[in-house]
């Protein structure tokens, strides 16, 4: 059955399809063995995914001179023993696979120029690469099912048609007409070079093949030189010479003349993915054609010799296999035209980078080599932008457009496809700083990530339709060849020989513009061939007219036949129908079995669900009652010690106020009777200055004791102007500052009113600082002070007190002064008597005089108080009452 018209492969989602798993582009590692056995190697593979870096001798990679060694893991590393088989294996079969399944690929080879990249990818007479493996296993796995010739057409936008079998029987007819002559056997001739690649035992398949679907095989080839790109199988003017035309239409010259090709441009397809366009897809049917393809580009590659490689590429070379599958209709038979597939594979030979200083290179292989430096180093900075992107969380645009090898690419670092890298090394001492750097960017590729492509979806179709289709054939073919009708399989042979007996088209190609013979002859041509083709379809029509009569016939005599077999059958189709409708119970059973089951599969994930966020949720609970219950304790605790600190603080500062109070009043009531005593001797003293003799002085009295404590009256008590402490601590005394260091320093404070008295003695304090007016900087720099204080005597004589004191720091960060001791200097006159006592008092002189002096050195001291009122501020002044020196 045949359906006409043609069609499309469906759109595609948008770009980004592919599913949230990621998986990291998986780098390889392949070493080459040396050239000579004397050459110094630098490498050594240390496991099968790590190889070691040795610095080679005279070559120092620190500054101290030490050699450094350097490790670098990869996801395999294959070392000089490893043949094209295992590596195939291991790398390139996985892509195939995917390939089949429907999911794109990209391999590329990278390394130094020279380092084996070419022979990875290629290979050599009787060591096939990866690219004829696969290519192999891809036509061993799907050469059974492969559609017909021109069936799958290319539609030169990334995308592939459908065409009906007569469609393409005409196509191929145009083909072997007009383009391409037929050759005499169905294989072509494989050239000798490449004849010995494959060998039959190391042919491999693919597993889980869709055998209901069919399959196409379309190969290009395009090389990407000084960042153009030009297709590798395109007839150019070298091997199929033209003429040249001017506007007018006319051929400039008769003669033909060749012109360098074309380079292409990348486009991109309503899919959003990169392509280039007007590039040549050819459809190929075996390994052998298409490696034949291959080699044919392969042929007009851009190699040069340099003093590194013989054949050293000067481009990137892409070779892109695309398969396009649909699948079979329910008869098996014809392919659905809405359900075209798409996958490629992408296996690329980088060149290798280079330094001209070591290739040699002149004039136009420096371009080449800087063009091929400058597109590795645009590959590198996409790599490390989206390693940048994907670790930091950034945004950074990726440079692609920056280089023809990176754009074509975007799809697969986007997530189109599987990404894997073959890193080729050559472990020779003198490549040593390239493959360092050659290592390094491997190690930062392995950290990019990839989207995980999606698998195609499934038609819905039953499988095994097209052994169901080939089964019905064969025994079709089987009755009519018992019948001595045509055979099924003898069909294709007669189509064939009735488009081969149709007229040859004739030339079309037009020389001039006056040719007034070819286009007559064309439409002549295409009458006779209309003609020929009415009559071969009435001859076609009768023929099936003839057939169908023929058929009819013997219907009816098969059912004259089947009528006794259906008389016979009678008791078993009733049968049939009771045990028809049971199956049919029974599926209907079935099915709604399977649906509870999958119901109840739903309402147990579901619980199961439910169940742990009820758990999860109950664990929450109880930690956060215990965490409550855990912190009501705590706050019950603190509570506790908090009331009882509260109480412990306010019983001791009770205790401390009470002192306090009682210290203040003690002390006001000391000031006051000082103050009085003071006052009765001022008065003792005025009273007796007053009298015009001088009488006997009266007996000593006994001096007054303070009021007992019980009869003094309480004071109110002085406000601190230090901040309540939390806790009760005691006051920490002053101390005075350590003498151990050396000899001691004085202030020696001497006012400015001071007056000079002319007398022979005077004090001379040594190691002093003298000042008129005391400050806290002069403190801070002492240990003693000395105030020179002056006043008048009782006789009018005046005298000199000079009042020392230690000094102190005190908690505020100031300085305190603590008076210890009075000395008095006094002047008479020898006119003056001095007063003499009688011996006779007794005691009660004594205690009078002891009396009299407590009261002139408080006196004192009160006035050097005074005085010394006038320091500056942050200076404490405590003085202690001590009994003068005799």
């Amino acid at each position: 059955m045949i359906r006409q018209g043609k069609g499309k492969n469906p759109r595609r989602p948008p770009p980004k399809k592919a599913s949230s798993e990621k998986e990291p582009v998986g780098v390889y590692c392949r070493v080459r063995p040396l050239g000579g056995e004397d050459e110094e190697c630098c490498i050594e593979v240390i496991s099968d995914s790590t190889i070691q870096l040795h610095a080679p001798e005279g070559f120092k990679t620190n500054r101290n001179g030490e050699y450094k060694e350097t490790q670098y893991s990869f996801k395999k590393v294959f070392g000089v023993l490893v043949s094209q088989t295992e590596l195939f294996e291991s790398v390139a079969k996985p892509l195939i696979d995917d390939l089949i399944h429907g999911r794109n690929g990209l391999l590329f080879t990278y390394g130094v120029t020279g380092s084996g990249k070419t022979f990875t990818m290629t290979g050599s007479p009787g060591l096939g690469g990866l690219l004829p493996r696969s290519l192999d296993m891809l036509f061993n796995s799907i050469g059974p099912y492969q559609a017909k010739r021109f069936v799958f057409k290319s539609d030169d936008k990334n995308g592939i048609e459908v065409q009906n079998e007569v469609d393409a029987l005409l196509e191929r007819q145009r083909r072997e007409n007009v383009c391409v002559p037929k050759l005499a056997s169905s294989r072509p001739k494989l050239d000798p070079e490449i004849a010995d690649m494959i060998k039959l035992a190391e042919a491999c398949k693919a597993d889980n093949v869709d055998e209901d679907s069919s399959y196409s095989v379309f190969v290009s080839y395009i090389e990407i030189y000084n960042n153009y790109i030009y297709d590798l199988l395109e007839e150019n003017q070298e091997e199929a010479p033209r003429p040249k035309w001017n506007a007018g239409g006319t051929p400039v010259r008769q003669n033909t003349e060749f012109t360098p090709p074309q380079s292409k441009i990348l486009r991109e397809d309503q899919n959003h993915n990169m392509y280039v366009a007007g590039c040549m897809e050819i459809e190929v049917k075996s390994a052998e054609e298409a490696f034949q393809v291959f080699w044919k580009g392969q042929k007009r590659r851009k190699v040069a010799n340099t003093r590194l490689n013989r054949e050293s590429s000067r481009s990137h070379s892409v070779f892109i296999i695309k398969l396009a599958q649909a699948p079979l209709d329910a008869d098996g038979d014809t392919i659905l035209q809405n359900q075209v597939a798409i996958s490629q594979l992408c296996l690329v030979d980088l060149a290798g980078s280079e330094r001209t200083g070591r290739t040699g290179a002149e004039g136009t292989r420096i371009r080449e080599a800087g063009n091929i430096n400058q597109s590795l180093l645009t590959l590198r900075t996409c790599i490390e932008i989206l390693r940048e992107n994907q670790l930091c969380g950034t945004n950074r645009m990726v440079p692609y457009r920056d280089s023809k090898v990176t754009h074509v690419f975007k799809n697969y670092f986007d997530g189109e496809g599987k990404v894997k890298m073959i890193v080729c090394v050559n472990p020779k001492a003198d490549d040593y700083d390239e493959t360092l750097l050659v290592m390094r960017f491997a190690e930062m590729t392995q950290e990019v990530e990839v989207a995980r492509p999606m698998d195609r979806p499934i038609c819905g179709f039953t499988p095994g339709r097209r052994q169901r289709n080939q089964a019905f054939k064969e025994e079709l073919s089987r009755k009519l060849e018992e019948r001595g009708g045509p055979v099924d399989r003898d069909i294709p042979s007669i189509l064939n020989l009735a488009m081969h007996s149709l007229p040859p088209i004739p030339s079309t190609q037009v020389t001039d513009v006056h040719d007034d013979i070819t286009l007559p002859r064309l439409i002549e041509a295409l009458q006779n061939r209309h003609r020929i083709r009415q009559a071969m379809l009435e001859d076609y029509n009768k023929a099936a007219s003839t057939m169908t009569s023929l058929l009819q016939q013997l219907d009816s005599n098969i059912n004259s036949k089947e009528n006794y077999i259906h008389e016979q059958n009678n008791k078993l189709l009733e049968k049939d129908k009771v045990v028809q409708n049971n199956k049919a119970e029974i599926e209907r059973l079935e099915k709604k079995s399977k649906m509870l089951e999958h119901k109840i599969d739903i309402l147990q994930k579901t619980t199961k669900i439910y169940e742990d966020d009820k758990r999860s949720l109950q664990h929450e609970l109880e930690t956060r009652a215990q965490r409550l219950q855990r912190e009501l304790s705590e706050k019950r605790r603190m509570e506790q010690r908090m009331h009882g600190a509260v109480t412990d603080t306010q019983h001791k500062w009770e205790k401390e106020c009470e002192r306090r109070v009682n210290a203040m009043q003690q002390e006001m009531q000391n000031k006051l009777w000082v103050k009085d005593e003071k006052l009765k001797q001022l008065k003792a003293i005025v009273t007796e200055g007053k009298t015009p003799g001088r009488p006997e002085p009266p007996p000593r009295q006994t001096q007054p004791k303070p009021p007992p404590r019980e009869e003094r009256v309480p004071l109110p008590a002085k406000r601190s102007v230090s901040p309540s402490p939390t806790t009760s601590t005691p006051v920490r005394p002053l101390h005075r500052r350590s003498r151990s260091a050396g000899g001691e320093k004085w202030v020696d404070h001497k006012p400015s009113s001071s007056l000079d008295l002319g007398t022979v003695l005077q004090p001379i304090v040594p190691n002093a600082i003298k000042v008129s007016t005391p400050n806290e900087k002069v403190l801070s720099k002492c240990d003693r002070y000395v105030l020179t204080h002056q006043e008048v005597a009782s006789d009018g004589e005046i005298q000199t007190q000079l009042i020392k004191g230690d000094v102190m720091k005190t908690r505020g960060g100031g300085q305190a002064v603590q008076f210890t001791d009075i000395e008095t200097l006094k002047q008479q006159l020898t006119t003056i008597e001095c007063r003499k006592r009688k011996s006779s008092e007794g005691d009660s002189g004594d205690q009078k005089a002891g009396a009299s002096t407590n009261v002139e050195t408080r006196c004192a001291v009160a006035m050097a108080m005074r005085a010394g009122s006038t320091m500056g501020p942050g200076v404490e002044h405590h003085c202690i009452t001590k009994r003068r020196k005799p």
